[in-house]
């Protein structure tokens, strides 16, 4: 099957505007969560029970999503996805009370446990060495959707209030969803493999628990998984409780927090997309490469937080701006490499099952973040809370990282192998297919 560069770029650009518009729809809880707790009358231990009830539902519903995508079209999936968070988001803005609020903001998880179809999908248009920055490309999302999440706010918020606020991007939701249903093709599962993809005809292989049970002996796939569960507790725990942090704790108002946090996010998109190319460039050396890379962004962002969370209270915007920026720019350094790691390693057939158990510790882990800060705030206060959490948690990211650096290059040289033998069976397929003719 060709297909178009033309063509092949916008299904990046219509997988972006998912991410994007799903980002922002996200991370809006966050810069809306003083005017919730007003309206609803509840503390910051209540507050961050809302971030762990979508994490818990999104953590749940991962393994279902990863087996549904190796088994059914990974697109058409998509655009469920994308029509349920429209849904869930709706209901969470109509919600006449606390515990209905909480549950249907609980329910958004469930669409967004449903990136590892998207990732796999991508990875069948884009083979090994330009994968790592197409997944940088999608991860700018997440910085660049916090943006767009405190744009809507600070725009609309005093216009029409923070529950035509979430009617929007809910909307946005179904709209995207049809795109991706009339736009978005499936592909056989392991096309830009280098070994199958200029093959006419590749043997047809889906998901069976045999595969499945494989991933268990890939040696560096189980600290990959560990890192994960500590790796996301920051990047959680500072899109929920930092535009607050700001505020109350350091006494910045909306006009300072506002380029503060634009130089930060600005920062990390540029961080995310030159992980995502420099650990495609370092793999090509080193089947190690990748993950160098996110092991250095680890351990650079644990030491720059520490530094500007520990910043006295009269540093001046400009300095703690530069300083956050500085941290920003290596927040994202292991999220497209950890991705396209987990690409390299596994079979197409149980790719987004791969993923989303990557995901599913993940969520296991930053499920407990907001509440937990949101507890430790209450006893110590919230900027304590939240650099006690960060800097632990990414310690010990950094020593699994490294765990699975030594490990990698023997899962990459098996999944090489095992690409080589099926070229040759769907080869065999193409002459016995010619011998019939």
């Amino acid at each position: 099957m060709h297909l178009s560069p033309r063509y092949k770029w916008f299904i990046v650009g219509v997988f972006l505007a998912f991410m994007l518009l799903h980002q922002a729809d996200k991370l809006l809880i966050g810069q809306v969560l003083t005017d919730i707790q007003r309206d609803f009358q509840i503390d910051d231990a209540q507050a961050g029970a809302i971030g762990t009830g979508a994490l818990v539902v999104a953590a749940i519903f991962y393994p279902l999503w990863g087996y549904l995508y190796d088994r059914y079209a990974r697109a058409r999936l998509l655009a469920l996805a994308s029509f349920i968070w429209g849904v869930t988001t709706a209901l969470s803005a109509i919600a006449p009370n606390f515990g209905s609020f909480l549950a249907t903001r609980a329910s958004t998880g469930v669409d967004d446990a449903s990136y590892p179809g998207l990732y796999s999908l991508v990875a069948d248009y884009f083979g090994p060495k330009t994968r790592g920055r197409v997944f940088g490309l999608l991860q700018l999302t997440a910085p660049l959707g916090f943006v767009l999440s405190l744009v809507l706010v600070l725009a609309l918020d005093p216009l029409i209030g923070w529950r035509n606020i979430f009617l929007l991007t809910g909307g946005l939701g179904l709209v995207v969803g049809l795109f991706i249903f009339f736009g978005v093709r499936d592909l056989p599962r392991g096309r830009a493999e280098p070994e199958l993809e200029n093959l006419p005809e590749i043997a047809a292989h889906r998901f069976d628990w045999v595969a499945a049970r494989s991933l268990l002996k890939k040696r560096a796939l189980l600290p990959m998984f560990v890192q994960g569960f500590f790796g996301v507790f920051p990047l959680n725990v500072i899109t929920f409780w930092f535009f607050t942090y700001l505020e109350r704790e350091r006494g910045f108002e909306s006009d300072v927090i506002f380029p503060i946090m634009a130089g930060a996010v600005l920062a990390m998109s540029v961080g995310a997309f030159f992980a995502g190319w420099l650990g495609d460039r370092l793999f090509q050396r080193t089947p190690r490469g990748r993950l160098l890379v996110s092991t250095t962004g680890v351990m650079t962002s644990t030491v720059l937080l520490f530094i500007t969370l520990s910043l006295p209270p009269d540093t001046t915007p400009l300095i703690f701006g530069i300083m956050l920026a500085l941290t920003a720019l290596f927040v994202l350094f292991s999220g497209s490499n950890v991705a396209a790691t987990i690409q390299d390693i596994t079979q197409p057939e149980v790719r987004s099952t791969a993923l989303s158990v990557q995901y599913f510790v993940e969520n296991i882990g930053a499920a407990s973040a907001p509440l937990l800060v949101g507890a430790l705030s209450n006893s110590m206060g919230l900027s304590s809370a939240i650099l006690l959490i960060c800097v632990v948690t990414y310690v010990l990211c950094g020593v699994f990282l490294v765990i699975a650096v030594l490990r990698v290059p023997a899962d990459v040289a098996e999944m090489r192998a095992l690409m080589r033998e099926r070229a040759r069976e769907s080869q065999g397929l193409a002459s016995g297919a010619a011998a019939g003719d």
